[in-house]
């Protein structure tokens, strides 16, 4: 087995079809179901049950496809930290944030990784489920995981700051007047919340276990810009990441009380190389704070 035949079985995943996975590697549509024929040999198993609609990956397919993920996230970062120089960082870094976190800290901290290594590949993605953050940490699938908790050690875990959560409410809300709103005086309004097994929605009702332990859902989303736009139209209130409130909104957004927040902790791979360790670095330097700006 080589690491050609992983990208390609990943690649293969990822499109549901040969060919377009060859259009994804850019290469010729034979190469890639030469490989995936011979990989399938050498194992011994069929990772692939051919279906009307495409290429699905079988049980243990999708076993194998997650060690395959695993190797090549490795031999990624083998060829990084090998090939970088003093000026020099080539390879991938891989990214993941807990949905609504450092929303506006990351961007400048990548845009500087970028100028200072712009060879440098980095891929971004929001994973709302907490557990499953936690879950692709633990499996060494991630370079760097920006989190409200883990279990890892200190030498792995770097607390950033915190992020609190405010209210976003719609045009004429009464309590707009207000600089701060209580929880308690939103007990019976409709919400609009995250998806079940979001993070985020687990935030709001722990918030609201006391004054509202069941509040009504106007509306449920996938993502915060979403939640506090239609939060702003008047669809119901949102608690969101104070970070994560869109520009133009923050004239419909308060703090709570008792207020809300959840600490922003960094985890690094263990053995982390130059790239994570340089990203560490510009995210300290980021503003990371408890305290609300004045939204009035």
């Amino acid at each position: 087995m080589s690491l050609r035949q992983y990208e390609y079985a990943l690649a293969v995943a990822e499109a549901g079809s040969v060919t377009a996975a060859a259009e994804l590697l850019h290469v010729a549509q034979p190469s890639v179901s030469q490989q995936i024929r011979g990989l399938e040999r050498e194992l011994g198993v069929e990772l692939f049950a051919r279906t009307p609609t495409g290429l699905v990956p079988t049980m243990v397919g999708r076993a194998f496809l997650r060690e395959a993920e695993v190797a090549v996230s490795a031999s990624r970062r083998a060829r990084a930290t090998a090939r970088a120089g003093a000026d020099e960082l080539v390879g991938e870094l891989v990214v993941a944030v807990q949905m609504g976190f450092g929303t506006r800290q990351l961007p400048g901290a990548l845009g500087a990784l970028r100028r200072r290594f712009p060879r440098l590949e980095v891929t971004v993605f929001e994973e709302p489920s907490s557990a499953e953050l936690d879950r692709l940490c633990r499996r060494g699938v991630l370079d760097l995981a920006l989190m409200a908790a883990c279990e890892r050690s200190p030498a792995d875990a770097h607390h950033l700051g915190d992020e609190e959560f405010v209210v976003m409410l719609g045009e004429g809300h009464r309590q707009l007047a207000a600089d701060r709103v209580e929880l308690r005086n939103l007990a019976g309004e409709p919400w609009v919340r995250f998806d079940r097994d979001s993070a985020l929605d687990s935030v709001l009702l722990h918030a609201l276990r006391d004054d509202d332990p069941s509040p009504t859902t106007a509306a449920r989303v996938s993502q915060t810009a979403t939640a506090a736009r239609w939060a702003a139209q008047g669809l119901g209130v949102a608690l969101v990441p104070a970070s994560a409130v869109p520009d133009g909104h923050e004239h419909l957004v308060r703090p709570v009380s008792p207020p809300v927040s959840q600490p922003v902790i960094a985890v690094v791979r263990q053995g982390a190389g130059p790239a994570e360790t340089a990203l560490l670095e510009l995210l300290r330097q980021e503003t990371w704070s408890g305290a609300v700006q004045s939204w009035v």
